[in-house]
């Protein structure tokens, strides 16, 4: 495997809200990566992305290897893995008046035997690109897809609402948080793609594709700097992991 990552602060914002882990050694039996994009007023965001990626990342390595390695139970660890994270969370803000309201997106991607275990809270994607094609895995919960999904608007009046940015999920927000959690086949050549939206807000779907397409060693600092082209009103932080 190959991975690539970097996040940055964009062209508006005092402060970067995004933090991402990423296995140190992709030789290691377990591949963990994480990605989150924290909101909240004064610091509260940027402490709630990284408190609930750390949190997450040490429940997933505690349990790992006492988990049974078949697809339901992995899938199980890595949505309480979410729970855990969103109690921490949630807990902190409880302590601090500062802090209240804070709440971050979330998504975890667990390589294992060729496939990808994937949990997800927010509006924060993950992709697969395979061959020819770009595949958004993951369902923003967002109250604009509830529109989408509802036919009150289309996707393309999506991409432009006011409202783009209303999370109808987060982490760290209420006592209890239900994730998404799928398995997706990851074979060679595939190519896994995380990121926060202040890339999906700026870099449309296809040039995505294209710059990956083009050469993916240098593609999470060139969709950067597309997306501060395009205004960088937001942090920008992009996951790539490449299958051999």
């Amino acid at each position: 495997m190959r991975v690539f990552a970097k996040t940055d602060l964009g062209k508006a914002r005092q402060m970067n809200e995004d933090f991402y882990y990423i296995t140190p050694n992709v030789e290691d039996k377990l591949q963990l990566y994480i990605l989150a994009d924290g909101m909240g007023g004064y610091n509260g965001g940027e402490i709630a992305s990284k408190l609930a990626t750390l949190s997450a990342k040490s429940y997933i390595e505690t349990n790992f290897e006492t988990t049974p390695h078949d697809r339901e139970n992995i899938l199980k660890l890595i949505a309480s893995s979410i729970e855990y994270a969103n109690m921490v969370v949630y807990e902190k803000a409880k302590e601090n008046v500062e802090l209240a309201n804070m709440g971050t997106t979330l998504e975890i991607c667990l390589i294992y035997n060729n496939k990808a275990f994937i949990g997800h809270i927010g509006d924060s994607r993950i992709y697969r690109i395979r061959k020819e094609f770009i595949r958004k895995l993951t369902k923003d919960h967002s109250y604009v897809e509830e529109l989408v999904k509802d036919g009150t608007i289309t996707k393309e009046e999506a991409e432009h609402h006011p409202k783009k940015n209303m999370l109808m999920k987060a982490v760290g927000c209420t006592p209890y948080v239900e994730p998404d959690v799928m398995v997706k086949g990851f074979l060679k050549e595939d190519v896994l793609l995380m990121c926060s939206d202040g890339l999906t807000n700026m870099v449309t779907e296809q040039e995505i594709y294209e710059y990956v397409k083009k050469e993916v060693t240098d593609s999470c600092d060139n969709l950067i700097k597309r997306a501060n082209e395009m205004g960088g009103y937001d942090n920008i932080t992009v996951v790539i992991i490449q299958s051999n």
